[in-house]
């Protein structure tokens, strides 16, 4: 069918024609951001999930909700390596300059443009084409202790936003990144500023460590945070997720070829995009039939193996290689870390490092104590079709 009018958007973040299966938590996430401007007590909210299930294109649905109800935003995806302040700072810099146009919050503006000044000097954030007109005000955000500062910019911050009548809202995508003392003092600075009433809000999405993760930084995170678990859709959401798009461009799925595409896909939101753009170009007319599915079947494996997958497993070094290999030889997961060992005829606290090392690179976590498992989906298959098969003898 015509390629131009393809509904689907496979790719990173890309929002999807149909945003199915999510009401519950784009619905929390429009009450909070209006009960948090009107100084009613709110949770943040934390959305954890595997690669590919759409935290991403939630946190970027979460901003346009917060933006509707009067809230200024800021959105991070945040990288490996790179400190909190520095990703922050340009934010916050942003948010002051809107804010300082409203009358009634230009003295609580500029206070907070001198905290941040001070912000930035202590924990010499490279600051650029943002410097800061202002003098730094002494004795506040500049301890040089990043839980203690972050909590007085971010209560700063809230005050002005107040003053101006509008909230908030920091989102940080893949904050399994930031480090340790950072998230703390994050998870410090969000228990501040709801402490004192103040019109913030924070939405993060990661991988499901990260929950864990809460917890060892501040034993109130789990109070402090809502976790939405994100995951693969159920039957139903699934298949509104294919025959939707299509039948709003007044095209038409055989029921058998939407089972098969959500069969194929387990439901897992980024192959069903996947699938069903493949689908779509492979269909010389309507409807999308079963033969059709099939057909475009390699295609769709063939651009997941050279994209989805194979970035990540590139990023392995050989050993961890083998021992992302041996996990698939296993089966399906979740793993027990004792029969990778096994598996590798190599003693379980060996490989303790490695195992730790591939965690940190977000390819795999341990979703109870003991087991492990990855944090991509189907990428165990990608393994045996690639990796094991091809090493195989006769492979």
């Amino acid at each position: 069918m015509d390629e131009v009018r393809n509904p689907f958007a496979p790719g990173a973040g890309s929002q999807p024609p149909e945003l199915a299966g999510r009401d519950r938590i784009l619905d929390d996430a429009k009450i909070a951001v209006q009960r948090v401007i009107r100084g009613k007590p709110t949770q943040s909210q934390i959305l954890l999930g595997l690669r590919g299930v759409g935290k991403t294109v939630l946190l970027n649905k979460i901003e346009q909700i917060a933006e509707e109800h009067g809230h200024l935003t800021s959105i991070i995806e945040a990288p490996e390596g790179v400190p909190l302040p520095t990703l922050i700072y340009p934010r916050i810099h942003q948010i002051l300059r809107k804010l300082s146009v409203v009358e009634q919050a230009r003295i609580s503006t500029f206070n907070a443009m001198r905290a941040l000044r001070g912000f930035a000097s202590v924990f010499k954030v490279e600051i650029g084409d943002f410097a800061l007109s202002v003098d730094p005000e002494t004795g506040t955000a500049d301890s040089g202790n990043i839980e203690y500062d972050l909590a007085e910019l971010f209560v700063k911050v809230g005050e002005a936003a107040k003053a101006a009548g509008r909230g908030w809202t920091l989102l940080i995508d893949e904050i399994q990144y930031i480090g340790d003392q950072d998230y703390a003092a994050l998870i410090v600075a969000i228990h501040r500023v709801n402490q004192k009433g103040l019109p913030v809000l924070f939405f993060g999405a990661g991988l499901p460590q990260v929950a864990a993760l809460s917890g060892d930084a501040k034993s109130y995170a789990e109070r402090l945070f809502s976790y939405r678990s994100v995951g693969a859709l159920d039957q139903k959401s699934a298949e509104l997720a294919i025959r939707n798009p299509i039948e709003e461009e007044g095209e038409r799925i055989e029921l058998d070829a939407l089972h098969a595409i959500v069969g194929k896909t387990r439901g897992y939101p980024y192959f069903l995009q996947e699938w069903g753009y493949q689908a779509w170009n492979t269909a010389d007319r309507s409807p999308i039939d079963v033969v059709d599915v099939d057909q475009s079947s390699q295609k769709a494996l063939q651009r997941l193996d050279d994209g989805f997958f194979r970035v990540r497993f590139d990023r392995l070094t050989p050993r961890e290689r083998e021992y992302v290999c041996a996990m698939a030889k296993l089966g399906d997961g979740p793993y027990k870390s004792g029969d990778v060992a096994e598996m590798m005829k190599e003693p379980p606290n060996k490989l303790g490092p490695m195992r730790a090392s591939i965690i940190k690179k977000g390819m795999i976590y341990s979703p109870s104590y003991g087991d492990i498992d990855f944090t991509v989906p189907l990428f165990g298959d990608y393994l045996v079709r690639n990796w094991i098969k091809a090493s195989a003898p006769g492979g």
